[in-house]
């Protein structure tokens, strides 16, 4: 052993001090460009982050701004139906629109009241303009409406400047078709059309449309295509009136 040590021991000393030296300055230098990276790098990622909570700020103020600006045309169409000559009866209740299809968005809408607020299947809904449906279903907090729109809906008619009598059916848009019970032939663009005593559903005298042209060259009786007074497709609150059809509507 000490003859072995004589001739070794100062290249294995030698060997183990190289290695110690070798492995802390790995160490070192792993600290060094660990550090070094994260100088570096650090000021790109406080960049970025700086960008992004930015670009989220800028997309909170939008939501709010657009808010905004919804409750504003919120409002003005509800003081607009307010107004209107349409809220004129202490029996009347106003009521959002809360639910609408897009396979059905001129067939059906719902309300936000219902039965709770004395709502009942048969009550007459109208909006700015005129009459858009009536009440076919509630619930306790909810009403269905079917849209006079809605081409399974027909309503007895009237022309108010001559009294020609016809009936209103839906085309799943803005417009309605009137046909005649005989032949007309005093009918322009702007006459006004509205409920007649013929219809079952409704009261007579509600406000529907005018007259947008009208077709003499049918086979047997003109005619008319009706433009809505109500805007139905963009409507948000609409009244409910109390009325009673002329035929039991229970299934």
């Amino acid at each position: 052993m000490h003859r072995w040590w004589d001739r070794y021991g100062f290249q294995a000393t030698v060997t183990v001090a190289v290695i110690s030296i070798a492995w802390l300055l790995r160490q070192s230098q792993t600290a060094v460009l660990t550090e070094a990276y994260y100088f570096l790098v650090s000021p790109f990622q406080s960049k970025q982050q700086l960008i992004l909570e930015d670009r989220l700020s800028n997309a909170r103020i939008l939501e709010l701004e657009q808010q905004v600006i919804e409750l504003e045309q919120e409002n003005r169409q509800f003081k607009q139906l307010i107004n209107s000559d349409t809220t004129k009866k202490s029996s009347q209740i106003i009521a959002p629109i809360i639910g609408r299809s897009i396979q059905g968005w001129w067939n059906q809408v719902t309300l936000g009241k219902g039965s709770k607020d004395g709502i009942q299947p048969g009550f007459i809904v109208s909006g700015i303009g005129g009459v858009v449906g009536r009440v076919i279903q509630v619930t306790p907090h909810t009403s269905r409406v079917a849209l006079i729109s809605d081409p399974d809906s027909r309503i007895g008619a009237i022309v108010s400047r001559n009294r020609q009598l016809g009936f209103i059916q839906g085309k799943d848009s803005q417009t309605l078709v009137m046909r005649f019970f005989t032949k007309v032939t005093d009918l322009k663009p702007g006459d006004a059309i509205a409920t007649s005593n013929l219809s079952n559903l409704y009261p007579p005298g509600l406000p529907i449309g005018k007259v947008k042209s009208v077709n003499f060259d049918t086979s047997s009786v003109p005619e008319a295509e009706v433009e809505l007074t109500a805007p139905i497709d963009v409507l948000e609150w609409v009244v409910v009136d109390p009325f009673k059809p002329k035929i039991n509507l229970s299934p």
